[in-house]
Formats: C-alpha cells, structure tokens, sequence
C-alpha cells in the first residue's frame, strides 16, 4: 500500500510543477513542446552519470535557454531520475552542441556512446505542454 501511495505522491509532483508553470502562459498561447526522459543508470554509474549529465546542464544555463527540470527517485518503480526538458529548435541545438564541444565536451555519435555507459535503459518522450486539464479537454472539443 505505501508503494502504491508513494507512486500516486510522485506522480502528482511530476505532473503538478509542469501545470504550474501552465498558470503563467496566457490561454492564447500554445503550449510548447517539452522531451521527458526517464532514465534508469548502470549499477555504479550514479555520480558520473549526474557529473556527464550536469556538464550539459551548465551549457544551457550559459546559451540562456531554459533547463532540464530533475526529478530524483524515491521509492517505488525502477527508474532512478526524470528529466522534463524543453524541445529544442534546431538552431538552439547547434548552439549547444557548438558550445559543448568548445569545452571539450562529446558530441554527436560520440555522446550518444558516452552517455550509454552510464545507462542501464531509458525512455524519451516528446509531448505537449504544459497545460491545465481544462485546456487539454478544451483541445479534443469538450467545453
């Protein structure tokens, strides 16, 4: 029962930051598109995963462009962290990727391979948002 509870808490702190930041975008405005990712780190990769991970954190916080919101794990399901992050355009990406390497950082292939050796599994996935409930059931014609 307090893994049940404990899930139902977390989700509802995964669930609610994003609805509150919903609350300072005007109802004119269309949501974004944000990259939530799940990731589940390789027995004893923990600190060189969050290191590798921060690295990258600290690029866009330089580029000015908003960052990676993380959730820790607690208790529960197998995932370790969430990352709810903005969906780049093109453009941003480059300059990220130009930055990252400025510092030495990989890029590329070569980061994809990087960061798989921190990596026991993960999940990306691309959504919409964030968005009030009423907003989302106003989009599939509820009014």
């Amino acid at each position: 029962m307090y893994r049940v509870l404990s899930k139902c808490v977390l989700l509802g702190f995964v669930l609610a930051a994003p609805a509150a930041m919903a609350q300072n975008r005007t109802p004119t405005q269309e949501p974004g598109h944000a990259m939530i990712s799940l990731y589940r780190v390789a027995p004893g990769k923990q600190a060189d995963f969050l290191k590798w991970m921060a690295a990258r954190d600290t690029i866009d916080q330089q580029l000015g462009l908003p960052r990676a919101q993380w959730y820790a794990h607690l208790d529960g399901d197998s995932w370790d962290y969430i990352a709810i992050a903005p969906d780049l355009t093109d453009a941003q990406q480059k300059k990220v990727d130009a930055a990252a390497h400025a510092k030495g950082l990989a890029t590329g292939p070569k980061a994809s391979i990087e960061f798989r050796e921190f990596i026991a599994s993960h999940t990306d996935t691309l959504s919409s948002g964030p968005m009030t409930a009423s907003e989302l059931s106003s989009m599939v014609g509820n009014p």
